[in-house]
């Protein structure tokens, strides 16, 4: 064979892997050249000159030039493709240039959600992982605090976690939980323990299902993990969690700091009083153990007032607790009422129920409320006010009130003369806005958890089932019973029912509020009015439960008190201060506006009223 033999077959292969490359996928290269549809024989694709020739003499024609000719062709297209190619890499270049990707400091946002938590980070992570064995349907919570291998082991008999749910259970805000199913609902709380610890292990068992895995805070934007052997942490069934400490003097390996935190956060899960109305949480009740021993029921040698809250017609309450009292001062973290859901405390004191007793050091209590749990805030350490969640905790909220009132009534509870020299001075400003209120419940419906039923009379509460919405057609009337009651009202339900015609006694706790017998009243506010001195705050007033605080040391204040014109600054401290409550910041001014009309509407018809009784 000739050089120029060998040069010009050469050259028809490199060309013919020119087109092949050219040519898109399964199109023949006549085609893309734009020659449309021939009767050539052969492939089209693997040899693309071949054919072109083969067309050519079908059709009667010279074949199309030499190999030289072709050489040519397939040099200028190689460099169409590399500019086309040179052109698309620097386009994409300007693509990548113009879009970014959002990244996550993880470190500072670990650092933010626990600064978002009210206690200490080791107590938060302690009662996070506690809360997740609860929801997750455990009878049996065992931790075990070793200081020599300086790690901390949470182990209980729930559902465990498939394969899936232990991958998705690493990933932040990440969870499978339904808001009023559980205590847990963010998927932030475990995450906490990267902060603080060298590994996280955390191994689960469910079915057939046996993994674990080993997680660990690398750097400031990474937190990886990875699938490890089980270490046969669980038996049958349930999740373990192993932290490695970093400090080894952490008070997470001190078992008398973890059982003060466990009986403080789930003090109801400890209380066998608690048991009627967490059965529906718990079933089988939840045991914990804290280095082998068994956390027994604390008894408390008081004076206790049984405190209940019943839905109309349903014959187990909803809420239920006590009071008691002591005749020396409490312990500061038994002092105030406890409220909690699902056997977790959320919040302890007297400002969140905004009644004070006359003796607040020496009167405490704990109320377990279920249904709020769909009211929780992120921390689980609030409750939300807005909203229909927000309407339903201000209902149980108002209830309590008047339940807390009607117990320190009786215990002959009585504020001091200062105290009641002060209520006279703001309760006729309580009385004008008395109307306003009630005329404006219907506009904004928040308020209407400021207007109380009177002795008589039952308000409508928009309180419902944990999770399915909030259901204004439930009625809930709050009583406050004594011992000998229940004991009384225990064997009356097994007794036979009365005769024909004779009226049927209403068990304790399961109609309207205790009052004297009449005609119905209309319902009035629940509102009250108090003042405080903060010099420098430049606000008129604000709220704080169901009352508004006036800043009694506001330059605007001073001068309306000169000139005698103090209510109408009463007034708009008052709206103001209602205004986040029933709007959104946008809509403020609107109901302010709404506010001061229907007060001056309100005194306005008192005036007409007093001339028409003439």
């Amino acid at each position: 064979m000739s050089s120029r033999a060998a040069t010009s077959r050469f050259a028809t292969a490199a060309l013919n892997a020119a087109a092949r490359s050219a040519s898109p996928a399964g199109m023949p290269a006549s085609v893309a050249a734009g020659a449309g549809s021939l009767p050539v024989a052969g492939d089209e694709t693997a040899r693309p000159i071949v054919a072109s020739q083969k067309s050519a003499r079908f059709m009667g024609c010279t074949p199309f030039g030499g190999t030289r000719q072709y050489t040519n062709s397939a040099r200028a297209f190689n460099t169409e493709r590399r500019s086309f190619r040179s052109g698309r890499a620097t386009e994409h270049a300007r693509v990548r240039h113009r879009m970014g990707e959002t990244r996550v400091d993880l470190l500072h946002l670990l650092e933010d959600l626990r600064d978002a938590y009210p206690g200490a980070l080791e107590e938060t992570i302690l009662t996070e992982i506690v809360a997740n064995s609860l929801d997750s349907g455990a009878r049996r919570i065992q931790l075990a605090a070793d200081a020599a291998t300086v790690g901390l082991v949470v182990v209980d008999d729930g559902s465990g976690m498939r394969r899936p749910e232990l991958a998705r259970y690493h990933d932040i805000a990440a969870s499978t939980k339904t808001r009023g199913q559980g205590i847990g609902f963010a998927g932030v709380g475990i995450k906490l323990g990267l902060l603080v610890c060298e590994e996280v292990l955390t191994e689960t068992r469910r079915g057939k299902t046996h993994v674990a895995t080993r997680w660990h805070l690398k750097s400031r934007h990474r937190a990886p993990w990875k699938w490890i052997p089980p270490e046969a942490l669980v038996a049958e069934r349930g999740t373990a969690v192993r932290l490695k400490l970093q400090n080894p003097l952490s008070p997470l390996l001190d078992a008398g700091f973890v059982e003060a935190a466990l009986r403080r956060h789930y003090q109801p899960l400890f209380d066998p009083s608690f048991a009627p109305v967490l059965a529906p949480c718990y079933p089988h009740g939840v045991g914990v153990e804290v280095n082998g021993r068994a956390l027994e029921p604390e008894e408390v040698a008081l004076e206790t007032a049984p405190l209940e809250i019943r839905a109309a017609r349903k014959r187990k309450p909803s809420a239920l607790g006590y009071l008691m009292r002591a005749s020396e001062p409490l312990p500061e973290e038994r002092r105030g009422l406890a409220i909690s859901t699902r056997g977790k405390v959320i919040k302890h004191g007297w400002d969140w129920l905004g009644v004070t007793p006359a003796a607040p050091e020496r009167i405490g209590g704990l109320i377990e409320v279920p249904a709020l749990a769909e009211c929780l805030t992120l921390n689980k350490a609030d409750f939300v006010r807005v909203g229909p969640r927000g309407a339903t905790y201000l209902a149980y909220r108002k209830l309590l009130q008047e339940a807390v009132s009607r117990q320190l009534a009786a215990w002959g509870d009585v504020r001091d003369q200062a105290e009641e020299s002060r209520r006279r001075v703001a309760r006729p400003v309580e009385r004008d806005l008395e109307r306003v209120l009630h005329d404006l419940a219907d506009d904004f419906p928040l308020l209407a958890t400021l207007v109380q039923a009177r002795a008589g009379g039952q308000r409508r509460l928009p309180i419902g089932k944990g999770g399915g919405g909030v259901d204004g057609r439930a009625f809930l009337a709050a009583s406050v019973v004594s011992a000998s009651a229940v004991a009384e009202a225990e064997p009356a339900s097994a007794a036979e029912p009365p005769p024909v015609g004779e009226p049927r006694e209403r068990p304790p706790g399961d109609g309207p509020l205790p009052g004297a017998s009449g005609a119905r009243r209309p319902a009035h506010h629940a509102l009250s009015i108090q003042f405080e001195e903060r010099p420098g705050d430049p606000e008129l007033g604000r709220l704080v439960e169901s009352t508004v605080w006036v800043n009694a040391a506001h330059p605007a204040y001073r001068r309306a008190a000169a000139s005698r014109s103090d209510g109408y600054h009463i007034a708009l401290a008052a709206a103001l201060a209602l205004a986040p409550l029933a709007v959104e910041p946008a809509h403020e001014h609107a109901f302010v506006t709404a506010f001061l009309t229907r007060w001056g509407d309100a005194v306005a018809r008192d005036r007409s009223a007093v001339r028409s009784s003439r």
